[in-house]
């Protein structure tokens, strides 16, 4: 028997608890892993409290990331006490995911976690920080380099965002921080953001064109924010979009493509292909700079997790919030 939190459903009301799983309910895979931390993420925070259709099967254990260590494994690439990482693949949503003593998964959803990087502050990371990084690597594939101008971030004292603007500070961008939160200003200015916008700005009547602005942007937005950013981004700028906090639509014009050949990159962190996730990781293990990373960690205990779970949609958390699974010690 192991402790998980646990969504169901009974008479079409969703129960959710922390409570004993034995090991034979754990779902199919080729790797047992002894998680040692996980963390709360937008998605599962929808999926705990039921605000969003996330949870695909009941019942389910939520949880989109993990870092831990291997137990049992029949795949090729790993073997007992390897230390591993996952983020994504449907983890749960529709297959048991993080939030857990243990975890039963395919090997091909794992990835080595890089010797600089502790377990910790591989949940401090998470898909947030991980997703910011495809976001950055995005950018630069695309053309966008420090000297092209500033780019923007949406959302920016989230979990992607925070990341996003320490990650291009520390590559020399000249960062923008756009926030609907005016108290976080000396927090983002911490993580090096050079100018703080707010949210407001961008959540007005969409025009087709606005001033040109931004060489860049990475969007968690959507919606009519993202819109306003495409509008304001500068000629052949990018934007990476890898959110919809702000909604699934979008209210743009092409504008924008047509007219300043601006590029829309989709960030997918759920099924991205192997290859790009090791890179990702890779470049977070040489140079997101790790005491910074634990200025904008918070810890919640496993037992907390529920109900932190309704401030994590309130907006009142900021930065990465980890979750230690193991007992104290266990798997540092």
């Amino acid at each position: 028997m192991f402790d998980a939190i646990v969504i169901d459903k009974s008479d079409d009301q969703q129960i959710v608890s922390l409570r004993h799983v034995a090991d034979g309910e754990i779902p199919e895979g080729d790797v047992l892993v002894d998680v040692a931390y996980s963390t709360l993420n937008y998605k599962d925070a929808l999926a705990i409290t039921g605000a969003g259709p996330v949870v695909r099967s009941f019942p389910m254990v939520p949880g989109i990331d993990f870092a831990g260590v291997v137990a049992e494994s029949a795949h090729p690439d790993f073997k007992p006490g390897d230390r591993v990482v996952l983020n994504g693949w449907g983890v749960g949503e529709k297959h048991w995911g993080g939030l857990a003593r243990r975890a039963r998964v395919s090997g091909d959803w794992l990835i080595p976690l890089p010797d600089a990087i502790d377990m910790r502050r591989a949940m401090a990371i998470g898909t947030a920080g991980y997703t910011a990084m495809l976001c950055v690597l995005a950018l630069e594939r695309n053309g966008i380099t420090p000297d092209k101008g500033e780019v923007a971030i949406t959302g920016a004292a989230g979990g992607v965002g925070s990341v996003a603007t320490t990650l291009l500070a520390g590559r020399g961008y000249d960062v923008t921080a756009i926030t609907g939160r005016a108290g976080e200003a000396d927090y983002l200015k911490s993580l090096g953001a050079r100018t703080i916008v707010d949210r407001a700005e961008l959540t007005g009547k969409v025009r087709p064109l606005a001033k040109e602005r931004w060489a860049g942007a990475i969007d968690v937005a959507g919606g009519t924010v993202l819109a306003n950013l495409l509008a304001s981004i500068r000629y052949r700028g990018v934007v990476a979009a890898c959110g919809l906090a702000a909604g699934m639509d979008l209210p743009a014009s092409v504008a924008p493509f047509i007219l300043r050949g601006v590029t829309l990159v989709g960030i997918d962190s759920v099924m991205c292909p192997r290859e790009e996730r090791l890179e990702a990781w890779q470049q977070l293990a040489k140079e997101l700079d790790l005491q910074t990373l634990d200025t904008l960690t918070v810890e919640v205990a496993f037992e907390d997790v529920i109900e932190t779970a309704s401030s994590f949609l309130a907006g009142s958390v900021r930065g990465r919030i980890v979750v230690p699974i193991a007992p104290c010690g266990e798997h540092r």
